[in-house]
């Protein structure tokens, strides 16, 4: 699929266009200059021809923001990936160093640009753009990327000057890939161990807490394994979260989870399955999402024979009664068994995935209730006659009994039990209904 890549100072609209082009609000919108900081993906459609669009960080140089080289070398990457760059500028501010200095990198990378003027949201800022003719890229485009104003000529010109697309850029590449989010508190390592399993430094790290702020979509189509890797930002306590960016950050790891298959959830070892760890667990839970466990730092962690097997057991008793999660231990750092999460990943999303046929599960479970009946309840006996699995997305079944209001929870517990004996189900919550028959 051809790819746009939006590249501005900072300050110009760039995420507030890349929403309007992806139909949605996917990348974070502030008045404060530098919120986006890594490449964020989404994919456009117009007139019948779908491309994807890149989001980057604002491109300065010599400024006080702690992240303009790891930005300014994101921008670069994006320019490079790119079929085509739509370079966006502001009306209201005219030409600035930064835009002569984008233009000059622009025309040396040799690729196709489409001069965008943003916030154009009057008939008579539109005599402000003509300024523009001045950095040398050809016809430009006034637009007003908050209200939408002017944008169909700009994509016109844009899917005009796409390469010709084949056959195979119709299809959809994502379908039926799973969509792996890896979570965790601030600072715990997830966007090093993006980096570290795609081989190239895909998001910003840094020593900074909440340096990620967006949810960033990368596929991973490496060794036999074919996944959508999500970097989220880190999920702090509501009351520690003070800034309006950050309450968009955590709203955008929630989406991430909420839109996930399997989630990895990354823990520090130094500090042990915290508060808010089982915070975020139990969020992933309520979700009804595949869980992996990876416990990050552990070159860090003072070991002896017994340790893992003591820290595994300290974890599972933390998050019981779903305690059947497999539990990774790594070092992103040193790349220690970080394949290993893949693996997990790809074997959990297997069971989540997983549909067993009606007669396999009657012929488990059915011996098993008989010999251990529901307890009676007010002198009236409970009778299961037939087990299936539901059509979700996550796996479900449905018990068939004369009275399913009878059936309490202890005894369902013993269900999902035997569930997870005779079938693999590890890494997935079950959620049980008892039907009249």
């Amino acid at each position: 699929m051809s790819l746009v890549a939006i590249v501005g100072r900072p300050n110009v609209g760039k995420s507030t266009l890349f929403n309007r082009l992806v139909g949605m609000r996917q990348a974070i919108v502030d008045d404060e200059s530098g919120v986006t900081r890594d490449r964020h993906y989404g994919r456009c459609e117009w007139c019948g021809r779908e491309f994807s669009v890149v989001d980057t960080g604002g491109y300065t140089n010599a400024s006080e923001d702690v992240f303009e080289k790891a930005i300014r070398s994101q921008v670069e990457i994006a320019v490079e990936e790119a079929d085509v760059v739509l370079f966006v500028v502001e009306a209201g501010t005219g030409v600035t160093d930064y835009d002569s200095a984008i233009a000059a990198m622009l025309r040396r990378s040799k690729k196709p640009v489409v001069l965008c003027v943003n916030k154009v949201d009057s008939g008579e800022k539109v005599f402000d753009t003509y300024q523009f003719y001045s950095l040398g890229l050809g016809d430009l485009y006034g637009i007003s990327a908050a209200n939408g104003s002017g944008t169909g000529d700009l994509l016109d010109a844009v899917v005009a000057s796409l390469p010709p697309e084949t056959p195979a850029d119709a299809a959809d590449p994502l379908e039926g890939i799973p969509r792996v989010a890896i979570i965790g508190k601030p600072n715990v390592g997830k966007s090093s161990l993006t980096n570290a399993l795609l081989g190239e430094e895909r998001n910003i790290v840094t020593p900074i807490a909440g340096t990620t702020r967006d949810s960033i979509s990368t596929r991973y189509n490496k060794f036999g394994h074919d996944l959508m890797l999500v970097d989220t930002a880190g999920i702090r306590r509501k009351a520690k979260v003070k800034e309006d960016l950050e309450f968009y950050s955590v709203m955008r790891s929630i989406r991430a989870i909420e839109n996930a298959d399997v989630c990895v959830l990354m823990i520090d070892a130094t500090s042990g399955m915290e508060a808010q760890d089982m915070n975020i667990f139990n969020l992933i839970v309520r979700n009804r999402k595949a869980c992996v466990l990876v416990v990050n730092k552990w070159d860090l962690f003072e070991k002896d024979s017994n340790t893992m097997r003591e820290y595994t057991r300290g974890i599972k008793a933390r998050v019981a009664p779903f305690d059947d999660v497999p539990v990774i231990f790594t070092s992103v750092e040193k790349k220690q068994r970080i394949a290993d999460v893949l693996d997990a990943v790809e074997q959990v999303y297997a069971n989540y995935s997983q549909k067993i046929p009606t007669a396999r599960l009657n012929e488990a479970l059915l011996p098993v209730i008989e010999e251990t009946p529901p307890p009676a309840w007010k002198g009236k006996y409970v009778k299961v006659k037939y087990v299936t699995q539901l059509p979700t997305r996550f796996p479900a079944f449905a018990f068939f009994c004369n009275l399913p209001q009878y059936i309490k929870e202890p005894y369902k517990r013993f269900l999902e039990n035997q569930l997870r004996e005779h079938f693999n189900l590890t890494g997935c919550p079950v959620q049980i209904f008892c039907r009249k028959k």
